[in-house]
């Protein structure tokens, strides 16, 4: 990958809708080189895919959470058992497995406190191993959907 992969890759994490024609403008291409390079880039996995970004208030989830869960070792399916568990969580936004304690870092949306509440109650909870769940509530995103650096 050189410079000219990470400029294209830059101008698609600010605006994945830019035409091919707009992305190689900005990147000084023309565009058959440049959709060349966007393909090769989509084909080796360094382009995952293109989603629109939507403001989670605008669509009813105005409460967010962290969750931090600790795990019981029990069998080596433990951990297998759990993500999968977690995974078809839909409010569960990003779940990430972490090294030392806790196990993982969940982030959670839902629209409102009694909501999370009731989420918590009756599926985090519940979730396959879990021990321990500590959460604390997002006051405020500072820094959300950042781009990767060049």
């Amino acid at each position: 990958m050189d410079a000219l992969d990470r400029k294209i890759l830059a101008e698609l994490q600010f605006d994945g809708r830019l035409t091919i024609t707009e992305l190689a403008a900005r990147v000084q291409l023309s565009v058959s080189p440049c959709h060349r390079r966007l393909r090769d880039l989509e084909r080796e996995g360094a382009i995952r895919g293109y989603r629109a970004v939507v403001d989670p208030a605008a669509v009813g989830l105005n409460f967010e959470a962290l969750v931090f869960a600790t795990l019981r070792w029990e069998t080596p399916d433990t951990v297998t058992a759990f993500e999968e568990a977690v995974t078809a969580v839909p409010h569960v936004l990003q779940a990430q497995r972490l090294f030392g304690e806790p196990d993982y870092l969940l982030r959670v949306a839902t629209s409102d406190l009694a909501a999370f509440q009731q989420l918590y109650d009756e599926q985090l909870a519940r979730l396959p191993g879990v021990q321990r769940l500590t959460s604390t509530l997002v006051m405020k995103n500072v820094i959300a959907d950042r781009p990767l650096p060049e």
